[in-house]
């Protein structure tokens, strides 16, 4: 009954926005009527994104790990891109935006859920296990995969303001769709031991017992996973409209527009990787923010990229000194952190730590 109230709530503003949108994102000067629309988006593409994440997980239980948890963040990034893209196309004027969403997430990631999810784990079971493997490949992809897209470009002499030449936005693009699509075929293919905890491996059903799950019971839910997902795409060109406007007429830092559309996307998935964390199931809440961490960078570089080539825009995606800085402390320490078989509190303050200079470095540069 809840699903099927959420996505006819969904629908339903999409139907509203397409007959009577038009006339209400013309005049947002009133900022009761802007604000209360922003509330409704918001509220909608919050709701609807949680029942991504709740079908994600329904096939999760019936895919087996990693598929599961794979399936979830290909679609939270899939609304990622889809909100970004919006933004872009809408506005016509927001060439840092790629790059701050994708730094957005990486600390939201990488230092808030993980920093909360280690500490919580730490306090309420001491250790926590996880498959030493599957953290060090993950670690492999993203360190580059971030180093190609926002720290190089900063040091290119082709260009000077943190942008790309044609021929380097397309072979870069290449690259990284390369790369992710090998990390893919190993986590999915040969290598999908690395991402599955041992002990719970042992104790779970053999992967072949997922197999005796109906395909109507899949279907079904990749349907409602779809019906989810379809009305945020669609949303996403009226919630970036009122954004830009709202950040523009509040005088407000441009980044703050990539840290509210990764906050907005990654809340849901966020909330799903600490309740892993409370279950004492670190496996799949690191499969699930480090995993977030590289489909955002793979596949949100050479999105923008496109349609920075395809409108003629200027996609800026170097980072700043400070926020490079940031940067290269999260990967160390990730790598420092995921570099052996247990998990602290320790850890879990540090990443914290880090990630509230991030806050704070939003409105004080």
């Amino acid at each position: 009954m809840m699903a099927a109230l959420r996505v006819a709530t969904a629908w339903a503003t999409v139907l509203a926005f397409a007959w009577f949108g038009k006339d209400w994102l013309g005049d947002l000067s009133q900022p009761l009527f802007a604000g209360g629309l922003f509330a409704w988006l918001l509220v909608v593409i919050v709701w609807a994104a949680f029942g991504v994440v709740h079908e994600a997980e329904e096939l999760a239980h019936r895919l087996g790990e990693p598929l599961g948890t794979l399936v979830l963040t290909l679609a939270i990034v899939i609304i990622e891109v889809a909100l970004i893209s919006a933004v872009m196309l809408s506005a016509k004027d927001a060439p840092t935006l790629g790059r701050d969403t994708m730094f957005a997430v990486l600390m939201i990631v990488l230092n808030g859920v993980v920093g909360l999810g280690l500490l919580v784990g730490g306090l309420r079971h001491h250790q926590q296990r996880y498959n030493l493997k599957g953290a060090s490949a993950f670690m492999s992809v993203i360190i580059p995969l971030t180093t190609i897209a926002l720290i190089i470009p900063n040091f290119t002499s082709s260009t000077s303001d943190g942008t790309l030449t044609t021929l380097q936005a397309v072979t870069f693009s290449v690259f990284t769709l390369a790369l992710y699509g090998v990390f893919l075929l190993i986590q999915t293919g040969r290598h999908s031991e690395f991402f599955i905890d041992a002990e719970a491996r042992d104790a779970d059903a053999h992967p072949g017992e997922a197999s005796s799950i109906s395909g109507g019971s899949v279907a079904k839910h990749v349907g409602l996973l779809l019906a989810n997902v379809m009305p945020i795409v669609i949303l996403a060109k009226s919630l970036a409209v009122i954004l830009d406007h709202g950040i523009a007429a509040l005088g407000a830092p441009s980044a703050l527009g990539g840290v509210l559309i990764a906050a907005i996307v990654f809340t849901p998935e966020g909330i799903s990787a600490l309740k892993a964390v409370a279950r004492n199931e670190l496996q799949r809440a690191i499969n699930l923010c480090l995993g977030a961490a590289t489909s955002t960078v793979g596949l949100t570089v050479p999105a923008i990229l496109t349609i920075g080539l395809l409108t003629g825009q200027t996609v800026v995606l170097g980072l700043k000194p400070t926020e490079m800085t940031l940067l290269a402390v999260t990967l160390i320490l990730s790598a420092q952190t995921f570099s052996g078989s247990r998990t602290t509190v320790l850890e879990g303050a540090v990443h914290l730590v880090l990630f509230f200079v991030y806050l704070v470095l939003i409105f004080s540069p």
